[in-house]
């Protein structure tokens, strides 16, 4: 369980593409530069490799220039992930679902501080842990199914506090809605994240939620 005030973590809505790519880096930038942003997981639509790591170009610096690593996420894509973020420029990759067999191959290829991240791990410890054991650098509980689907936030809650506890690996702990923050605050995570409802389309928010943590912080 971390001692420290937990920093923020921004994920944006699903399906972003190159159509999106210039609100998307607004939002960035807004959003990176009123808060204690430490990282970004840029879930981006399908697209052929080369589609993708030119997408990937586009919207890195509009977060890493404010000091957040920048990890990319592409649900269904067939392709090679790790490829697409070293040559967009990005910090690392994020999976999810991911059996512990293809995040040991993942960590194998994210070397020389490559982030790799995980998530999906809400309905069963046993994956969580096994996650945990492949030298993830993080892992992440909580945020929308990406059919727009919330999981059970007292869920979110419970895993988040429960491995916060226990395991060294930092965790990330997703707030779906403003009055989860807080909350998730409490739970001892290293990072709360924000889905893309609660910034994306309103990037100064992230300050409310600057104070929320920082309140919770107060009261632990």
């Amino acid at each position: 369980m971390s001692e420290d005030a937990p920093r923020l973590a921004l994920l944006t809505p699903y399906g972003i593409d190159e159509a999106q790519a210039e609100k998307t880096v607004a939002a960035l930038k807004t959003a990176c530069a009123v808060g204690d942003v430490a990282a970004v997981i840029l879930r981006l639509a399908t697209a052929d490799e080369r589609s993708l790591v030119g997408l990937v170009k586009r919207l890195v610096p509009a977060a890493q220039e404010h000091g957040a690593a920048v990890v990319v996420c592409s649900p269904g894509f067939q392709g090679d992930l790790v490829a697409v973020a070293a040559r967009g420029g990005a910090d690392g990759v994020h999976v999810d679902k991911a059996d512990e067999t293809e995040l040991r191959e993942l960590r194998g290829r994210l070397r020389d501080g490559r982030i790799l991240g995980s998530g999906g791990f809400l309905e069963s410890k046993h994956a969580a842990m096994a996650a945990g054991e492949t030298q993830a650098d993080y892992l992440m509980f909580g945020g929308l199914y990406p059919d727009g689907v919330a999981p059970d936030r007292d869920l979110v809650r419970e895993r988040a506090a429960w491995w916060a506890e226990i395991f060294e690996t930092p965790c990330i702990a997703v707030a779906a809605e403003a009055g989860e923050v807080g909350v998730l605050a409490a739970t001892g995570a290293e990072f709360v994240g924000l889905e893309g409802s609660l910034w994306f389309e309103r990037p100064d928010a992230v300050a409310a939620a600057m104070q929320a943590v920082a309140t919770a912080g107060a009261n632990r």
